[in-house]
């Protein structure tokens, strides 16, 4: 299910982290469908606990996966995992145009390339 590539210049938990979200977001995880526990993860890859554990805290923060203290970490519900991914999407724009400011981009060319001069367009 989780393919991990030694050569990828990405960490091991970016990896397991990217591989559950694009099942998850592509409906090969069902919601609610249960993820193999953090030791059963590690025994499979033969890797540390730890960056299992990394990866299933990153996802959860960003709501793509939810966690039953006792019973494991399952897939979240589609709307929770949408709402999720939009909210790091968001970061992710925050953090690009921030960068983009600093190195000079004007406001206008900003707005020209969202879409409009008064932003996005519906």
């Amino acid at each position: 299910m989780i393919g991990l590539n030694y050569r990828d210049s990405r960490p091991i938990y970016e990896q397991i982290k990217d591989n559950y979200k694009k099942l998850i977001l592509s409906g090969g995880l069902a919601p609610d469908e249960r993820l193999p526990s953090v030791r059963e993860l590690a025994a499979q890859l033969a890797i540390n606990p730890n960056t299992i554990q990394r990866a299933y805290r990153e996802l959860e923060n960003e709501g793509i996966i939810y966690t039953i203290p006792g019973k494991g970490s399952f897939a979240g519900k589609q709307q929770e995992v949408d709402r999720g991914r939009m909210n790091q999407l968001l970061t992710d724009f925050d953090h690009i145009v921030s960068q983009l400011v600093l190195m000079g981009i004007s406001r206008e060319e900003l707005l020209r390339r969202i879409g409009g001069e008064g932003g996005v367009e519906e």
